[in-house]
This record gives structure tokens, C-alpha cells and sequence, in this order.
């Protein structure tokens, strides 16, 4: 449905579980974060009903996310839901890529069709700075099996921060070149952990074309700026928030783990979807898309939530 602003808002990023096995640095504190308990998150059967009510207001895009989702109880039967309602065409899920040995296949029969694996260093010691977790080679492994999967698309997806993994970057792009997938780097947003850290840290993504100025423009995919190698097998998406925002042409609506609806990332409103059903349900989602905020204002203020805690 279009929002007060005549956006087509189509696509759902729907967090499943607040938990992650990583401690990611601009994801949330080293010691973690005070997990909701199981009976405050949205059960499968609720995660049902809010995206039928989503499909009902043209919602046909569902992006499963975290925390990981892949830690969450029963996350097969929640993709096998999504996939199964009316009207939903498209089920993505976002993942670190650690667990998918155990579920790609599942996953893939359970009707996901496109996968995002976060990694953010080719480099055991960054990595293990980002993530604080010695755990690259597994993710590696996951990046792997999901590519030996059939999905019809494979993504990763790279914070830039500046000092810590924008050496990494050629590496990354070298991806493009061995394997049909997309390598996109995305501009650190000042949400949560890193919303106070130095200006060094926030690394525009026009630096990758500075750095490899033989990338080609290869068209958008939603928010991401494509481009290619000469060589290359797969596509370079950029994804500026801060350095070009994309509000303008903003399709998507969040909802977090507990069942609170974000028209915006980095708004501070949440509206609460638990205990609604039928037209209640509707009525309340069709509005808050209506009232879509027409720009985010990363730069004025910080939502007083983690990204784990969002759905990233």
C-alpha cells in the first residue's frame, strides 16, 4: 500500500528472536543484552497472524531476521508459515552463516528463497575483533553450504568501519570474482553501541569505487547501488544511509522480536501488535504505514535500542 508520502511499502523485516551467538561490536555490548524471555517474544502461531495481516496490507516481502535467527526455537516452521501465506512471493533471512550446515536445506524446502550472510572480515583476527568470536571458518563453511544450496540468491553483507575492516575490502570484492553472489558494503549507522563512537569510525561507501575504479554500474537492487567487475561473476551493492539516505524510496516496515511495529529504523516510535487480531490487527498495521516517517534523522537522534534488539 502507499504511505502518506505515495511510497509503495511492500516489504516486512520481521525479527524472530533478540538472541545471537556473536557479540558483534556495533551490534550490541560485549557482556550481551538482558534477553526477553520466550513468553515475551511473538510465538509462531502470533508471527502467522501478524504477516497475514501484513500480506493483507501488501506486504509481499518478508525478511526474517535477529538477533540470528537461525537460534530461534522452531524457525523452520516460521519460514514454512511465511512462505505459505497468501500473497507473500518472496521469504529472505539474514544470518551470520555459522548455523547453516544444520539448516540450509531445510530452509530451502521450507520456502526461502534468498539468503544474506553477515561478514564483515576475510581476516581471522578482524573478525574475531568485530565479532569477538573465533568463529570465520565456520561462517565460511555456512557461506559454502549455502551457496551449494540452490537458493536463488546469496548476499553478503559488510559493515564498513573505519580502522578496523576497511583494509578488508578488496578481499571482499575478490568474492565477486570466484562466485555468483553479491558482496554489499553498507555505511555504519550510529544506532546503539556505536551511536557515540569517533566520525573516524563512519566510512562512506563511495570509498569503494576510489578503491577498485574499475567497478561498472550495474543498476539498483531495492536500496543498494550495483556494480560490477570486469571480471567479474557476481555484483559490488552500496548501501548509503548516511553518506546518500535512501527515504525517498523507502518500501519497508519493521517489527521487532516482541511483536512492537518500526516504521522507521531509527524512529523511536514502536507500536505494539500483541493482543490484536483480525481487522484490529489490519486496521492498526495499514496505519502506521500510512504515517511512515518521510526521512529518518540518524544524525539528530539515537532509537534507545540495539540493532539485535530492531531486527538488523
Amino acid at each position: 500500500m502507499l504511505d502518506q508520502f505515495k511510497r509503495d511499502v511492500h516489504y516486512l523485516r520481521l525479527s524472530v528472536t533478540d538472541k545471537c551467538n556473536l557479540r558483534c561490536i556495533y551490534c550490541m555490548p560485549e557482556s550481551g543484552v538482558a534477553r526477553l524471555r520466550h513468553e515475551d517474544i511473538l510465538s509462531v502461531e502470533e508471527i502467522a497472524d501478524v504477516v497475514q495481516a501484513c500480506s493483507a496490507c501488501g506486504i509481499n516481502k518478508v525478511r526474517i531476521t535477529g538477533g540470528e535467527p537461525l537460534v530461534r526455537r522452531g524457525i523452520i516452521e516460521i519460514c514454512k508459515r511465511v512462505a505459505g501465506t497468501k500473497g507473500i512471493s518472496e521469504v529472505c533471512l539474514t544470518t551470520n552463516g555459522i548455523l547453516m550446515p544444520k539448516f540450509a536445506d531445510e530452509l530451502k524446502t521450507a520456502g526461502v528463497n534468498r539468503i544474506n550472510i553477515s561478514l564483515d572480515s576475510l581476516r581471522h583476527a578482524t573478525y574475531n575483533e568485530i565479532t569477538r568470536d573465533n568463529a570465520l571458518d565456520e561462517a565460511l563453511i555456512g557461506l559454502r553450504v549455502a551457496l551449494e544450496t540452490d537458493f536463488d540468491a546469496i548476499k553478503v553483507n559488510a559493515v564498513l568501519i573505519g580502522g578496523v575492516n576497511d583494509d578488508d575490502i578488496l578481499d571482499l570484492l575478490d568474492l565477486t570474482r570466484k562466485y555468483k553472489l553479491d558482496v554489499r558494503f553498507i555505511e555504519l549507522m550510529p544506532i546503539g553501541e556505536c551511536a557515540d563512537w569517533a566520525s573516524s569510525r563512519f566510512v562512506s561507501a563511495q570509498n569503494i569505487l576510489k578503491l577498485a575504479p574499475d567497478l561498472k554500474e550495474a543498476g539498483t537492487d531495492g536500496v543498494s547501488k550495483q556494480y560490477m567487475l570486469p571480471d567479474g561473476l557476481g555484483t559490488v551493492g552500496l548501501i548509503r544511509p548516511i553518506s546518500s539516505h535512501f527515504c525517498p524510496t523507502c518500501n519497508r516496515i519493521r517489527i521487532t522480536a516482541e511483536g512492537k511495529l518500526k516504521p522507521c529504523l531509527h524512529s523511536v516510535d514502536e507500536i505494539n501488535l500483541r493482543g490484536l487480531h483480525g481487522a484490529d490487527l489490519e486496521r492498526v498495521i495499514r496505519d502506521a504505514i500510512y504515517g511512515k516517517p518521510k526521512k529518518h534523522k540518524f544524525m539528530e537522534s539515537s532509537p534507545p535500542r540495539n540493532m539485535n534488539e530492531i531486527g538488523g
